[in-house]
Order: structure tokens, then sequence, then C-alpha cells
């Protein structure tokens, strides 16, 4: 592992909600402390619904790992909320325990912060699936609420977000417990924090999430569906964006299709028409409804780094 600089930045707190993955997690905490940043990092790992692995500790006061279990809503909102609870750094990041951070990652991210005075920091990724990297930069331009509400911006990972320790646990209440499955925390974070601060951007790929079929949203289909239900209801600014509703009301649409529940997928093909024709999910909608498996279409997007 790389030695860290001496210290003198700001401390950064690394939460990651493991659940199962302890091959991959190792590789996760790897990428982290071997971070070449000039201030501390804490890493605070949190078993959800697992045995706590001990030997992972570190008591390295500029490298230090600790770990804690998810007293919580079980799930990844639940357990990043256990972990947020802990923090006592100016600071905090999330990386999921089987993607990993790249060299730079953040000390680039800090040096955005400093310089645009943003509150929450995100990046580009690789995206890699079954062995092949997909780079995605992301455009800062469209990185504001207004974007947000037109497109979740999958270029950005959850992987990738720094914020203000008091913006997220104070301000925005941490992350919502409420969302069916934790499905879109993400999304919901996003949201709610351009409401709060600036969205700092970098757009170089500095973080790698890997796709692969051990993903805990694959082939959940209903529960997508009812996530994407309760981000509607949350957020009625989506009617003011018709194409940012097309596009999670096609992704309700492929869900339902896949369930079972013609009607109501039928009923959001309709809906996404009105709302914005060239939304390519309505199609996609309808091949599983004429017996396409969703998860076969999923598979061969991910291929070219693309999702649903």
């Amino acid at each position: 592992m790389t030695e860290p600089s001496p210290t003198t930045r700001a401390g950064v707190a690394v939460v990651v909600a493991t659940r199962d993955r302890p091959v991959l997690l190792r590789r996760t905490i790897e990428s982290i402390l071997s971070q070449a940043y000039d201030g501390p990092i804490e890493m605070i790992i949190v078993f959800d619904r697992s045995e706590p692995d001990e030997s992972l500790i570190r008591s390295d006061p500029d490298r230090s790992v600790r770990i804690t279990t998810n007293v919580n809503t079980p799930g990844l909102a639940g357990a990043r909320n256990s972990g947020i609870a802990l923090v006592d750094k100016p600071w905090v990041a999330f990386c999921d325990d089987d993607d990993e951070w790249l060299p730079g990652k953040l000390t680039a991210q800090m040096d955005d912060l400093e310089r645009t005075g943003s509150k929450f920091s995100m990046t580009g990724s690789l995206v890699n699936y079954r062995g092949e990297d997909h780079v995605r930069r992301a455009d800062a331009s469209e990185v504001n609420k207004t974007g947000l509400l037109h497109s979740r911006i999958f270029e950005i990972p959850s992987s990738s977000f720094v914020i203000d320790t008091e913006l997220v646990r104070d301000e925005l209440g941490g992350i919502d417990e409420a969302l069916p499955g934790s499905y879109g925390e993400d999304y919901d974070l996003m949201l709610r924090a351009a409401d709060k601060t600036s969205l700092s951007v970098v757009e170089d790929p500095l973080c790698r999430v890997y796709w692969h079929g051990s993903s805990f949203f694959f082939e959940r289909w209903k529960l997508i569906d009812e996530a994407l239900e309760y981000m509607l209801g949350k957020f009625p600014e989506f009617d003011t964006a018709p194409k940012g509703k097309a596009r999670i009301v096609g992704q309700r649409a492929i869900a339902q299709a896949e369930i079972g529940d013609r009607k109501k997928a039928l009923g959001s093909v309709r809906d996404v028409v009105k709302l914005n024709w060239r939304e390519p999910r309505w199609p996609l909608a309808l091949l599983v409804m004429a017996g396409m498996p969703a998860n076969l279409i999923l598979k061969v997007l991910h291929r070219f780094g693309k999702g649903i």
C-alpha cells in the first residue's frame, strides 16, 4: 500500500456499507487507504445483516479503519446513516463495497471543493462489465437541480460522493430510509442537496464501478417499480420536467411488464408517449410485454456500459 503524505488538510470519513462481500470489500479498502491525500482518512465500515470482520480494524491516525453494524433500517440507506452518525470529520464520502477509488480522486475533489466553495463533490466514472472499462465522463454543466430532474446523470455514481458532514447529516437528515429497498437513494440525495448547495463536479472518471450479477438490485423489478413511484411522489418538481418524468415512468413500465402487470405497463407506456415520445424505454417495455426478459435487455445494455 502506498504510504500517504503527512497530514495537513481536512479530514475525510469514508462510509462503506457492506454485506457478504469480503473479497471485494478488501479491494475497496485498499483503493481508499492508498489515496495520496495530505489529510487523515477514516474508513467507517458498516456491516449490514452480516457478521463484522474485526481483522479489518486499523488504528493508524492518518489512515484508520473502524467497523460497526447497521442499527437502522436494514439496507443501504440505514447502513449509510449508521456510519454517518459516527463521523467526526468535516467531510464524509461514500463508496460501495464492490467499487474502488482511482488514484488522485480525493485530492482532485478536495481541490475542487476549495476552489468552488461547494459542499458536495462528485466525479465521472469507469463502468467495468466483464473486465472491460467504459469511460463515463461527467458534464459539469448538467449537474444542477434542473439537469437532475431531466436525467439521473448515470456518469456520476454515489461511490464518487464527498459531502460536507453537517449538510448531509443535519441539514438533509441523512439518507432517506423510506425509499423501498434504498433503490435510488443516491439520486434522491442529489436532488435534495441541489436545493442547498451548488454541486461540484470533477468530470474525469475517478472511481471504478463494477456491474455484475451480485448487485442487490439485479432483477428486483417489483422493488424498483415501488421505489420509482415513491420518487415521483416525493418530488412533484418532475411535473415541470417532462423528459425526466418520461424516463422514470419508462423505467416503471419495464419493471411492470417484467413482473407481469400488463395493464399497468400499458398505462405507463401511454404516459411516456404523452410526456416524451422520443424516450427509448417505452419500446423496451413493449418488447418485455411481448416476451423478451427484461434481464436479457439489461445484460445487453451492460455490455456497452449502459443501464435501463
